[in-house]
């Protein structure tokens, strides 16, 4: 599993999960990455973090420490990752992982990493117009609720 962010400026840290994502994890992950994907990408102050509410994204703790440190979080409703940007850079990196046929799993990070290294800031900038189609969608399924 991975950890990654972007921002319509690039992309900030690609981090590898190993074993079971626990609170605690998720924790060092901010902690680690964050901050310094934040300084990267040049945000300043004026950016929202976007999680879904997986339990260990909404606990106390997380929510504690994103508050102390100051990180405006989105409001997301729950059970919808296809919403989420992100989702697209992740496809588009699976496109071109998948291109390069990893033969196993140290294989598999290294070509993650290349592969996200390479993939261009403009690219990213695109992503959250990839949100509005979805959204069109969404409302004409459900068109009282939204």
């Amino acid at each position: 599993m991975l950890w990654g962010c972007f921002a319509a400026g690039g992309k900030g840290a690609l981090h590898k999960i190993d074993g079971i994502m626990r609170i605690e994890k998720y924790m060092d992950i901010l902690k680690q990455h964050l901050r310094t994907s934040d300084r990267k990408l040049k945000l300043g102050r004026k950016w929202v973090f976007q999680m879904d509410n997986d339990p260990k994204h909404t606990s106390k703790v997380v929510a504690n420490w994103l508050k102390d440190n100051k990180v405006k979080v989105l409001e997301w409703p729950s059970q919808s990752p296809d919403l989420n940007p992100i989702e697209n850079l992740w496809e588009e990196l699976k496109k071109r992982v998948r291109a390069r046929r990893p033969t196993n799993l140290t294989q598999l990070h290294q070509l993650c990493q290349e592969e996200w290294a390479k993939i261009h800031p403009t690219c990213c900038g695109r992503l959250p117009e990839t949100f509005d189609p979805k959204l069109n969608n969404l409302k004409a399924m459900l068109p009282n609720t939204i």
